[in-house]
């Protein structure tokens, strides 16, 4: 197994065709991302360049407590259902919370279904208990505890002033604001 990571409009046709494949099952309708996002899809590969799991990585600054960082988010992680119980997509989650720190970003924000904080934990993400992000736009919020949405905010602080400021962000909204087509990452 091996991790490729690519600009998302620089994936090879084959392996975009496969990711898109697996990503509609699991994420019907999802969609190119917004470019101003920087959106790079990672994926994990088994032999003969089988896409075993795959996730993005979109990219914006964020304001927050009077103070900007540079923040990445994962979005449509998806491992094929064959391959799932193999800790393959902790392999692929893992990797990709080494390669954001590695971009020098600040920090890591996302959002994921609760029963699936502890897989996400399990890759060194860490939950931000009572944090909800706001997506959307300032005109059209998207807040992640809206109802019906049993969301749990994910983070991951990659810089000292990241980590310095970390607590300004356990307990609180915060407005991503990534627009109107990847309303919340």
């Amino acid at each position: 197994m091996r991790v490729r990571t690519y600009a998302e409009s620089g994936v090879p046709g084959h392996l975009a065709a496969a990711a898109e494949a697996l990503r509609e099952r699991e994420w019907p309708g999802g969609g190119p991302h917004d470019p101003a996002l920087r959106p790079v899809v990672m994926l994990l590969l088994a032999e003969r360049d089988e896409v075993v799991a795959a996730l993005d990585v979109l990219f914006k600054d964020v304001a927050h407590a009077g103070r900007v960082y540079r923040a990445a988010g994962l979005s449509a992680v998806v491992t094929d259902p064959a391959h799932r119980g193999s800790g393959n997509g902790r392999r692929l989650v893992a990797a990709a919370r080494e390669w954001i720190a590695a971009q020098g970003v600040d920090l890591g924000l996302f959002t994921c279904d609760r029963p699936l904080r502890s897989f996400y934990a399990s890759a060194g993400w860490e939950v931000l208990e009572g944090t909800v992000l706001v997506g959307g736009t300032p005109e059209d919020p998207f807040p992640s505890d809206g109802p019906g949405f049993g969301k749990v905010t994910m983070a991951g602080f990659f810089t000292a002033r990241a980590r310095r400021d970390a607590d300004a962000f356990r307990g609180c909204r915060i407005g991503l604001y990534p627009g109107a087509i990847d309303r919340l990452w």
